[in-house]
């Protein structure tokens, strides 16, 4: 029997690793602004140097839900900051935000994503390498990012990805949040789970370097095990005996792999 785990506001703390949720985030260099929602925004992280500094695109999970902000991501940007990467953090539309879900939350990541362009501008950012990565419904976002091709990215490396949305629904993931986030389920609105689940977005062009927990609760391993088994462009990094928030959570032993399947950029 498969364990349906729902994920609310006040659920901080009471699974392994969640407290990370709760702990306040390293400040970032700069909040800006990519359009005129006042949740249109992101965080930009940047190393020590002159650069110019390689960039991760950072799409923070909470299920898409308006109760998750990219606050507890801040901790996961800055170190990948500390080891060289510049990071710019999106914040977007979510469920129970007014434009969230379909189809707002993933324009404001694709527009988001685009606003890098501007901001190498500005600030001194190597775009020749540049990544995308995202921690659970963040990383079904980041894999449809991929599958736009609008961002030319090196890579993309989702981390504990809702990367099959009708498994998501079969399963009831958190309370069968899926639903919610396409406006229905799919035999409801089968276009949009055509356009937005990765697995059906496949091949994605991008290479993909998926890191999973072997003991996730929350979003289970296979649900990234058939992922890579379906792509031929994706690698498949177990983190045995992992759950769901060490892979965002620097102390965790789990983050030097997490880190390092980051950063390389060899793909």
């Amino acid at each position: 029997m498969t364990r349906r785990i729902f994920l609310g506001a006040s659920a901080a703390a009471s699974l392994p690793g969640q407290e990370i949720l709760t702990l306040t985030p390293p400040k970032a260099n700069a909040r800006i602004s990519y359009g005129k929602d006042p949740l249109q925004f992101g965080d930009l992280r940047l190393p020590s140097g002159p650069g110019p500094h390689p960039v991760v695109i950072f799409v923070h999970g909470g299920f898409w839900r308006a109760a998750y902000n990219l606050d507890h991501a801040g901790h996961l940007c800055a170190a990948l900051a500390r080891a060289g990467a510049a990071t710019w953090s999106i914040e977007y539309r979510r469920i129970g935000d007014p434009g969230g879900g379909w189809p707002g939350t993933l324009e404001d990541v694709l527009h988001g994503s685009e606003h890098i362009t501007a901001l190498s501008r500005r600030y001194p950012l190597d775009l020749k390498r540049l990544v995308a990565s995202g921690h659970s419904a963040g990383g079904q976002l980041v894999l449809w990012l991929a599958a736009q091709r609008a961002v030319d990215l090196r890579g993309v490396i989702p981390l504990a990805a809702v990367s099959d949305l009708r498994r998501a629904w079969a399963l009831q993931l958190s309370g069968g949040v899926v639903k919610q986030f396409l406006g229905g389920s799919p035999e409801q609105v089968p276009q949009r789970y055509d356009a937005t689940s990765p697995v059906e977005l496949l091949p994605i062009s991008v290479p993909q370097r998926m890191v999973h927990g072997t003991a996730d609760e929350i979003v289970p391993f296979e649900m990234s095990e058939r992922f890579a088994k379906k792509s031929k462009n994706a690698k498949l990094i177990p983190l045995k005996g992992a759950g769901h928030f060490e892979l965002i959570d620097p102390r965790a032993r789990e983050w030097e792999t997490v880190r390092k399947s980051i950063l390389d950029w060899d793909f």
